[in-house]
């Protein structure tokens, strides 16, 4: 693969990266930042790719590395005391998002990939390097979780159930 071509495939996956990203780490600059680094990333390593079918999923990985590598230094250099109460927008105070990032993150990095990216759970499976019954299977359980997690959240602020929250994709 040429650097023209890579450039054309990242351009197709862009949105797709970017939203990504978001989910990850729940700022547009930072998701923006770390899009940036894994294109970048990508680009000087794009050679070493051996399967080019296999290109989304292979980028999608070097994306969620430099994810979990800015979670690290956001939690060496910001603690969570320090954030300002109201700094936090609309969307990260849906009880999806919260009992999303409450997670352990080999369930959260499944549902994020096949729930909010839009992949099958073959590309989940091949992004995240574990076998496709693997994926399956943490799929499962982190649909479980957050049904329980939803329903009582819903109880607790209405005393009634949620709903619209379907596992059996």
């Amino acid at each position: 693969m040429n650097q023209e071509e890579y450039a054309r495939r990242i351009e197709e996956i862009r949105g797709r990266l970017y939203k990504t990203a978001y989910l990850y780490l729940g700022s547009e600059s930072l998701a923006v930042d770390v899009v940036d680094e894994a294109v970048y990333k990508g680009l000087c390593n794009h050679w070493k790719l051996r399967q080019p079918e296999y290109f989304t999923t292979w980028i999608t990985r070097i994306l969620i590395n430099e994810c979990h590598n800015e979670q690290r230094r956001q939690k060496r250099f910001r603690p969570l005391e320090e954030i300002p109460e109201g700094a936090t927008e609309d969307y990260d105070n849906l009880p999806l998002k919260e009992a999303l990032q409450r997670l352990p993150k080999e369930l959260k990095d499944v549902v994020i990939l096949r729930y909010f990216t839009g992949y099958t759970l073959a590309q989940t499976a091949d992004a995240l390097k574990i076998p496709m019954g693997t994926a399956a299977t943490r799929q499962r359980k982190a649909l479980q979780i957050l049904r329980l997690d939803l329903e009582e959240e819903g109880q607790h602020e209405s005393n009634g159930r949620v709903s619209g929250f379907n596992a059996g994709n």
